[in-house]
């Protein structure tokens, strides 16, 4: 009889990602991680509220967030501000959305603010929920992005389109992607994201379509607002 050996480390190839996995996974982190997805940069103690945790119990979470380049700091005056380290972390938390969503971990007692997450919400700094999905599908059809393996490139047409609209999309380039797909996690399609998803949505608020709903991710269109933007960008 011939016997199988077992070679605990022939599948241990690339980064580790059992830490960040268990740093993700602990449900005060987890709280920080999601008040986080807004965009907005956050205080220690706002950030002990939403996780319903004490002041010094949330610098030991800070401090590990920190520490594992999931969250970047700030300080002004006295003050320090903590946000998401980078887009791409902001990419994994929606798509971990997703798959809590896909495997039925909802929550005990859904809010009322749960049709309209879904309808419309900020992910980071750019337009999600069904009209974030409604954007990417109106690019995509009048051909202003095309596919590139699982990448998006803007046309020629897709330029001319943006310059119409009088869209920002060198200012905050830096090393962003112009623009890219993101998983939806209540519409499990893709919506617009990177440079010139998150114009699009300064480009709603500057026009009063729309404004962010205090305390919230909902981005709230108004009725003539929701009128111009499916005009605007609807396939």
């Amino acid at each position: 009889m011939v016997r199988c050996k077992t070679y605990h480390g022939a599948m241990k190839d690339g980064p580790p990602i059992a830490g960040i996995a268990a740093l993700i996974g602990d449900r005060a982190r987890a709280d920080i991680l999601m008040a986080l997805m807004a965009g907005q940069a956050l205080t220690a103690t706002e950030l002990s509220e939403v996780a319903g945790i004490t002041k010094q119990t949330v610098s030991a979470h800070l401090a590990k967030l920190l520490d594992a380049k999931l969250l970047a700091m700030q300080s002004q005056g006295r003050h320090r501000y903590f946000r998401l380290a980078d887009p791409d972390v902001a990419d994994l938390i929606e798509r971990l959305t997703g798959v809590a969503q896909r495997t039925g971990a909802a929550r005990l007692k859904p809010g009322p603010r749960e049709p309209a997450l879904r309808k419309a919400r900020v992910c980071y700094d750019h337009l999600a929920g069904e009209l974030g999905v409604l954007v990417l599908d109106g690019f995509e059809k009048r051909r202003f992005v095309r596919r590139m393996d699982d990448q998006l490139e803007l046309t020629r047409r897709g330029v001319e389109f943006c310059e119409s609209l009088g869209l920002d999309l060198e200012t905050a380039r830096g090393r962003r992607p112009l623009c890219r797909p993101c998983l939806d996690w209540s519409v499990r399609r893709n919506h617009l994201a990177g440079v010139l998803g998150a114009a699009v949505l300064e480009h709603c608020y500057a026009k009063g379509w729309a404004k962010r709903v205090p305390g919230t991710r909902v981005v709230q269109f108004t009725a003539a607002g929701e009128r111009a933007f499916r005009e605007r960008f609807a396939p």
